[in-house]
């Protein structure tokens, strides 16, 4: 099974990956980019049997910083 997982900051966390994003593409002549806010997004290939429980944990313990991190998990369909 193919799974997806999508980490981002939590709002209010400083970004300045996602701030020096925003000003290259500003310096490029970009216009109407707001704001940018980068992430990381993982494909993980994992046995049909692998629960939700144990991807949940996945996350929590290795892939994602709870502190400052949420993430979010999306299961690809075949």
């Amino acid at each position: 099974m193919k799974v997806r997982v999508h980490v981002s900051l939590k709002p209010g966390v400083l970004d300045p990956q996602g701030r020096a994003i925003h000003h290259s593409l500003e310096g490029l002549g970009f216009s109407g980019v707001n704001d940018v806010r980068a992430g990381r997004l993982f494909e993980l290939d994992v046995a049909d049997s692998t629960s939700d429980e144990a991807l949940d944990d996945m996350c929590r313990k290795l892939l994602a910083n709870m502190v400052i991190e949420n993430y979010r998990i999306e299961k690809v369909a075949a």
